[in-house]
């Protein structure tokens, strides 16, 4: 069956215990020491409702100070990490022992319970890539049960702890349980912890990268998304954690110590590479670009290396083999544009002179030479890949009577499903498009034009942040100036105002002046004739003689 992005719901899953297994499964379960608790597990693997016949169990022992052994196990054997050390190399070893057609990882401080390994087989048996997820439930019981008690069975054996992995389910819930999580985010839910995954697909992807300590599933389950797995985590595969994780324990410094080897090969972590200028080891985007005249290749190689995106590399493909030191023309060499790209690009890192390599990156950006994107182009063109979880964009840069020209963004993951899936006499496109979806777009939109007549350009073009920036130191000056009009006006207008002040206070002051001698001569001159009634009143009182 062919299933949509990571939509595993068409998918119809027998009951448990209602039908009948035909599937052999390898459980690998990694230890270092821990005898008491690792007998736990093997007791609850003795007690499956898987049939036994179909199942084998490998404890690999990581270098335990006392040999673990694995008699309680149904048909178990140990076996030693001989080249490396940690749980990576662990699982390695035991997936490279195993012989089932399914390799189920248990780690052994989990106790699962009897349907767990039937569950998660059930749905192996309807697709070929599948990566199956168990459900964990946390205990920390003062006393650990006996392997005896364990195998009489196990769903109430163990006191609830109040732990859970409440991040991951959080995102299974808000996703219609992992159906509608874009392929960005599907494989953070991968824990290690309890996972089965077709013994093909663990090889087709390469394995456990045993150079880590820590963070290994993480990193698995990205590059198991890149070979075009589907995540189905199933409720009912559940199991016990007995005690703690360290990631409970220790979250802040276990992310301290996982967040740059997490940043170097899981690109999706986008807000773990902020830093400009960075490469990695696995980069977001790898562009491919055909060799043709060296300014045409040169034009885009140079433009897909001013992306706004700081993780893209460019591989430039040519015949690279057929440059020899042999004796020749240098301007007549009929592999000049050859000799001259490898000139120019040999000795920067981001390039790569030779074939397209095997894809590691979540996006490759297959582009024609002598078309340049703009600096947004790239980060544009995976932003709408991205906004819509598609499997490809045809990118249609112009038109003529051989057809149609274009670039071409495709998502790995979704090119590796088409190649699982695809039958003879089908195009690859035709089955993209179903179960990812193929869309086509302007590339003038997005960006992309022929690159300038003259090539590269004489002069350098000014960056497109420094002719802003003069701009704005344009805008500034004359901002500059206006303010220090406003302000000698202002100025003059605070000196007019003052004087205005001043000339009303001394005209205040005059006034008041002629008030007060207003006054005075008034009450004078009332005086004065005052003075003169009365002497006339006396006149005329006094007698006459």
């Amino acid at each position: 069956m062919r299933i949509r992005r990571n939509d595993f719901g068409p998918l119809k899953p027998p009951s448990l215990g209602a039908w009948e297994p035909s599937m052999t499964v390898t459980v690998v379960i990694p230890a270092h020491g821990g005898q008491e608790k690792l007998d736990l597990t093997l007791a609850a693997l003795s007690n499956q409702t898987y049939p036994a016949r179909l199942l084998d169990v490998i404890v690999v022992d990581d270098g335990s100070p006392v040999p673990l052994r694995a008699d309680l196990a149904p048909n178990g054997r140990v076996v030693r990490v001989r080249e490396s050390w940690g749980r990576a190399a662990a699982v390695q070893a035991g997936a490279d022992a195993a012989t089932g057609e399914i390799v189920l990882v248990l780690d052994a401080d989990m106790v699962p319970w009897p349907e767990h390994v039937e569950a998660q087989m059930r749905w192996h048996h309807l697709a070929s890539y599948l990566v199956v997820l168990g459900w964990i439930d946390f205990t920390d019981p003062p006393v650990l049960p006996s392997p005896s008690e364990v195998a009489a069975g196990v769903a109430d054996l163990f006191p609830m702890s109040p732990h859970r992995h409440d991040w991951a389910e959080e995102i299974i819930a808000s996703h219609d349980g992992l159906r509608t999580a874009p392929s960005s985010l599907v494989s953070r839910v991968h824990v290690g912890a309890t996972a089965s995954y077709p013994a093909w697909l663990l090889r087709a992807c390469g394995g456990m990268d045993t150079t880590l300590k820590l963070a290994e599933d993480t990193e698995l389950g990205y590059r198991l998304t890149q070979a075009g797995a589907v995540f189905v985590p199933d409720p009912e595969a559940r199991a016990w954690h007995v005690g703690v994780p360290t990631a409970m324990r220790s979250f802040a410094e276990l992310k301290r110590y996982n967040d740059p080897f997490v940043a170097d090969r899981v690109p999706y972590r986008r807000y773990l590479r902020t830093d400009r200028g960075r490469q990695w080891l696995v980069p977001y985007v790898e562009a491919v670009v055909e060799a043709g005249s060296y300014e045409d290749t040169r034009a885009t190689v140079d433009g897909l290396l001013a992306s706004s995106l700081p993780d893209v590399r460019v591989t430039v493909e040519g015949p690279w083999e057929s440059l020899t030191d042999s004796r020749r023309s240098p301007l007549s060499d009929p592999l000049l544009e050859l000799r001259l790209l490898r000139a120019q690009f040999e000795h920067d890192p981001r390039v790569r002179l030779g074939p397209a390599p095997e894809p590691v990156a979540p996006f490759r950006l297959l582009c024609p030479p002598g078309w340049m994107p703009e600096p947004t182009t790239v980060e544009r063109l995976v932003g709408h890949l991205e906004a819509t979880d598609g499997g490809a964009l045809c990118v249609a840069l112009e038109e003529s009577a051989e057809g149609v020209l274009c670039a071409r963004l495709e998502r790995t993951a979704a090119l590796a499903r088409a190649s699982l899936l695809i039958k003879e006499g089908e195009h690859v496109d035709d089955v993209l498009d179903e179960v990812f979806g193929l869309e086509w777009v302007d590339g003038a939109a997005f960006g992309l034009a022929r690159r300038p007549r003259l090539y590269p350009p004489r002069r350098r073009p000014v960056p497109e942040h420094e002719r802003l920036a003069r701009q704005r130191d344009k805008e500034l000056d004359t901002l500059r100036e206006r303010t220090a009009a406003l302000r000698a006006e202002v100025a003059q207008l605070r000196r007019e105002a003052a004087k205005g002040r001043r000339d009303t206070a001394r005209w205040k002051d005059k006034a008041e002046h002629w008030r007060r001698e207003a006054v005075r001569l008034a009450r004078e001159q009332d005086r004065t004739v005052l003075d003169k009634a009365v002497r006339r009143m006396r006149n005329l009182t006094l007698p006459r003689r």
